[in-house]
Parts: structure tokens; C-alpha cells; sequence
């Protein structure tokens, strides 16, 4: 078990890696306005805001939820496949299973509301 969860862990350190997050456009092109009316070099206006570090910090986090989620999937078929008629064995992955899926729902109904409510809230305070 221990030797299951250091490669999860080690894949999910060399998986989980992300470049840059793909969300809504928190201010980044805002600095470079502000720098132009002001007069400066746009250019050098290329600060990252915090929504959009915080989008990454996210994005991170959900590509280790994922990857825990399917460790825990490939766990309880194994062990499932491996039971050899002990009730007890399958009742143990058939718990896994139950939870881990509960768990991903949690998260992703999370992320959707975060998703669907950040963006409607945006949109009526800054007009």
C-alpha cells in the first residue's frame, strides 16, 4: 500500500504540472491598458494578477484531485480482482469505489458553481 501511494504521488507530481490555466480574464489585459492610457511601455506591463495565479494554484489542485481519483479507481479494481471470493475484500473496494466517485462529484460540482457563478457575479459588478 505504502509503495501504491509513493508512485501516485510521484505520477502525480510529474502529471500534475500545469503551464497556465485557461480561465477568465481577470485583469491581465487591465494592467496593460491602464500602463497606455498612462503612457508607459505596454510591454513591460506582463505582471501576472492574482486571479490569474490563482487559476493555476486551481487548475494544479484539480489535476491532483483527478489523478487520486483514478489511483484510487485502478486500487479497488485491483483489489476487487484479487478478492478471491472474500466478501470482505469486495466490500472494501466497493467502499473505495463508492467514495472516491463521491468525492470527484464533490469537487466538480464545486469547480461548476465556482465556474458559473464567478463569471455572472464579474459580469453585473463591473458594469
Amino acid at each position: 500500500m505504502k509503495r501504491f501511494i509513493s508512485i501516485a504521488i510521484s505520477l502525480a507530481f510529474y502529471l500534475g504540472v500545469v503551464s497556465h490555466a485557461y480561465a477568465l480574464d481577470l485583469g491581465s489585459t487591465l494592467t496593460q491598458e491602464t500602463a497606455n492610457r498612462a503612457g508607459y511601455d505596454a510591454a513591460h506591463t506582463t505582471d501576472t494578477t492574482f486571479a490569474e495565479t490563482l487559476g493555476v494554484v486551481v487548475k494544479t489542485i484539480l489535476s491532483f484531485v483527478g489523478i487520486i481519483f483514478l489511483s484510487l479507481m485502478v486500487y479497488a479494481g485491483y483489489l476487487w480482482m484479487t478478492a478471491r471470493g472474500e466478501s470482505d475484500q469486495v466490500d472494501k473496494a466497493k467502499k473505495i469505489i463508492v467514495q472516491s466517485i463521491i468525492g470527484l462529484v464533490i469537487t466538480v460540482g464545486a469547480y461548476s458553481i465556482t465556474a458559473f457563478v464567478v463569471p455572472a457575479l464579474l459580469k453585473r459588478t463591473a458594469q
